[in-house]
């Protein structure tokens, strides 16, 4: 049976647009879309209509890194895919693209089925994969091949965390002459691991054990070195490149430059490096291991380069990297040495209302917003135009958003499963309020009326940001 909704009078914004307009959703799609008080707007007939007077009517978000029921540390993420997928459509977000993962000595397909098996019938909102890989080797060149096809299209590398996912140059090079050949995207995190961790066993033996020093370990020129890295051993393969989690100005450095000679290389950044900082991981009482993630906070002068490498599209997404652990029980595994405390912040329901912020605070237009947060990483790894932007055709993932209302972000009031919020306190103006995913009300008047199960699996094609 059709299902039909119309949405009147809201300023709808794309990345491309911002205009009055009514908007017509049937059967899970974007049917229709008319300039409001015209004829054709009201030519636009349904069961449902919802005013959006006042408010902004934007396409649902999409996360592409979060990390849902991930072992680390000798813990697992407090998030399931129910709980994860939940928040996020508190939060505006209607798509996620989580990292199905590859242990050593076992095949990409045996991860990446077991990630299925996590999340479906558990999410609220629709979902993707990329696969971490671990193990690089003849039988995992060739599993990336199968993947490619079957719509797992980008696949994560780690400069960092040896003995668990590092892969050396000659891994990374031969991943990355894979993906020149089968179209798909090689993701990195880009930290010098193997002298990270000589810099951690100093410390440790210097009788630096608070969370803060997590942070000087990780030094940013590690970062940059592994970053510029990375991108040459891109070239090499003829290959592009997307890093995740750019934290530090030395970094955007290395990923300006590159384009600036027209390589195909993409950055990511993540909320937490633009509105926190170094102070935070120094919080006194233990307070900081709640900050501690990798790569890590940065001095908060590398914010202006990050905002600046959004502006010049040097970076072209912002996303979460939502890795949360409660403090009590999991963060606390660290005390007393810092290198055992679990890496993530909590962020995918706060993503969308923080960039907000940024806009009423001058460092990106509405415009912007909505391309880095829904268009480019909905580009970025092949959901466009399904997903990513409001027009005929898409999928009607949909958000109300009031730009006037205020809220203070806090644990109290937020739907993560995770004890604190890395934003507590936080004073922002802007607010969901309703969430269509597929036509069907998730949000709806700040009331939560999706379910588990709602959420779809998605295949992605390959990269669109290159054509």
């Amino acid at each position: 049976m059709s299902t039909r909704t119309v949405i009147r009078g809201g300023l709808v914004i794309t990345a491309s647009d911002e205009t009055h307009a009514d908007i017509l959703m049937e059967d899970g799609r974007i049917a229709a879309l008319a300039a409001s008080h015209t004829p054709a707007a009201e030519a636009l007939t349904a069961e449902r209509t919802v005013d959006a007077t006042g408010k902004y009517v934007i396409p649902g978000g999409v996360d592409a890194h979060t990390h849902m029921e991930m072992p680390f540390g000798g813990t697992f993420v407090s998030d399931t895919f129910e709980t994860g997928t939940r928040a996020a459509a508190w939060g505006g977000t209607t798509t996620i693209v989580d990292f199905a993962v590859q242990s050593v000595g076992h095949g990409l397909r045996e991860g990446l089925d077991a990630w299925h098996a996590k999340a479906e019938g558990n999410c609220a909102i629709d979902y993707a994969f990329h696969m971490i890989v671990s193990d690089v080797n003849e039988d995992t060149l060739k599993e990336m091949d199968l993947l490619v096809e079957e719509g797992v299209t980008s696949f994560k590398q780690f400069m960092a965390y040896p003995g668990v996912f590092y892969s050396d140059d000659g891994q990374i090079l031969r991943a990355m002459q894979r993906a020149a050949d089968n179209g798909g995207l090689i993701m990195m995190h880009a930290e010098n691991g193997i002298a990270i961790d000589v810099l951690v066993e100093q410390a440790l033996a210097r009788g630096e054990t608070d969370p803060r020093f997590h942070g000087e370990v990780r030094k940013a020129l590690l970062e940059a070195e592994a970053t510029h890295r990375a991108i040459r051993l891109a070239q090499v393969a003829g290959a592009p490149l997307y890093v995740v989690h750019v934290s530090a100005t030395e970094a955007v450095a290395e990923l300006a430059r590159a384009r600036d000679d027209g390589l195909p290389v993409f950055g990511e950044t993540c909320p937490q490096y633009l509105f926190l900082s170094t102070d935070n991981l120094a919080e006194p009482d233990f307070e900081g291991a709640k900050y501690v993630c990798s790569t890590p906070l940065r001095p908060k002068e590398h914010q202006a380069a990050l905002w600046r490498g959004l502006r010049t599209n040097d970076l072209q997404v912002v996303s979460t990297d939502h890795c949360p652990f409660c403090f009590s029980g999991q963060k606390e595994l660290g005390r007393g040495d810092f290198s055992k405390i679990p890496n993530g912040l909590p962020g995918v329901e706060n993503r969308m209302d923080l960039l907000h912020q940024a806009v009423l605070d001058g460092h990106i237009s509405r415009r912007r917003w909505i391309e880095i947060a829904c268009a480019t990483p909905a580009r970025m790894f092949g959901l466009y135009p399904k997903k990513g932007t409001i027009a005929p055709g898409a999928d009607a993932d949909v958000v109300i958003y009031d730009p006037a209302a205020e809220q203070v972000i806090s644990a109290d009031t937020h739907h993560m499963n995770v004890d604190y919020s890395a934003y507590e306190g936080k004073r922002v103006t802007g607010r969901v309020e309703t969430v269509f995913s597929r036509g069907v009300p998730v949000v709806t008047d700040r009331k939560y009326t999706g379910h588990a199960g709602h959420g779809a699996y998605t295949p992605r094609s390959t990269c669109q940001y290159l054509t």
